[in-house]
């Protein structure tokens, strides 16, 4: 008897089990969901800019294609691996992508703080590029 009972005990008093499962089962099926609208916001605000879509799924290259979306120098990716300046780097580089598509400033801020939001809106939208050094 005393057998079955310690064999009960450890099982109660487990750390979770199937609820803390299902809690990280959905926390993972949110990051996903959340990484899928990201991309696809990128990818269609990359056509829009006659940028490759497919540029959004390559980390890096698709900072790069974004830094030139926005205008910017490409030595401007370099900024972004130095802390502090990165932030700042950041904020300018998403405010100055809102420019190009004839945002203001604060969905400029929308797109460097709320990401998961403002790019779909971008994409999605009725926002047309204004690259002001195309010709025709």
């Amino acid at each position: 008897m005393t057998t079955i009972l310690n064999l009960v005990v450890p099982l109660q008093n487990s750390s979770g089990g199937i609820a803390e499962l299902l809690g990280g089962l959905i926390g993972l099926v949110v990051q996903l969901a959340l990484i899928i609208v990201i991309v696809a916001g990128f990818w269609k605000t990359f056509e829009k800019a006659d940028e490759p879509g497919w540029a959004s799924i390559i980390p890096i290259y698709n900072t790069y294609v974004l830094i030139k979306v926005s205008g910017n120098a490409w030595w401007w990716l370099i900024l972004l691996f130095i802390p502090v300046i990165n932030l700042i780097a950041l904020l300018k580089i998403a405010i100055d992508v809102a420019g190009k598509f004839g945002k203001g400033v604060l969905f400029g801020l929308g797109l460097a703080i709320l990401p998961f939001i403002f790019y779909p809106l971008l994409g999605f939208g009725d926002a047309r590029y204004q690259d002001s050094t195309q010709f025709g």
